[in-house]
């Protein structure tokens, strides 16, 4: 069986974003309307500065008592995140985002943003996948010293 890549396996398409200077209030409606966890903070068209997860809004917002309506993304996303291309195969970016610990998972190509792969969009067998590899590689790597 052919795997799915991650462009395949997304939710939505359309872009869920924000400016920089956007309010952290701002950012939890927006991520609530879409019925998602994370925004994209962007400045432009496709120039990608951060991500802002729901965890990066208990984690960074909530646990340190800042003010939702007056502490801007660009002080509590995570800047510069990782990127994957279109086509990378599911159980590649569940690895990738188990040995890392994030949830998701901008896609990008040279020139454009996409869209967000989230932990959500991986099937069971995928994730099972990833899991069984990233326990032999933990093995593998505790073998090898």
């Amino acid at each position: 069986m052919v795997e799915r890549t991650v462009f395949q396996s997304i939710s939505r398409t359309h872009l869920v974003s924000l400016t920089p200077q956007a309010s952290v209030r701002d950012a939890a409606c927006v991520m609530t309307r879409a019925n998602c966890g994370s925004v994209l903070v962007m400045e432009l068209p496709d120039s990608l500065l951060g991500i802002l997860t729901e965890r990066d809004l208990m984690t960074r917002v909530l646990a340190r008592g800042l003010d939702p309506d007056r502490t801007p993304v660009r002080e509590v996303m995570t800047p510069n995140p990782i990127c994957v291309p279109p086509e990378t195969p599911v159980s590649d970016a569940v690895v990738l985002m188990i040995e890392r610990g994030f949830r998701h998972l901008p896609l990008a190509t040279e020139k454009k943003i996409l869209g967000v792969f989230s932990m959500r969009d991986a099937l069971p067998r995928e994730i099972g996948a990833a899991v069984s590899l990233t326990e032999f590689r933990e093995q593998l790597n505790d073998a090898l010293g």
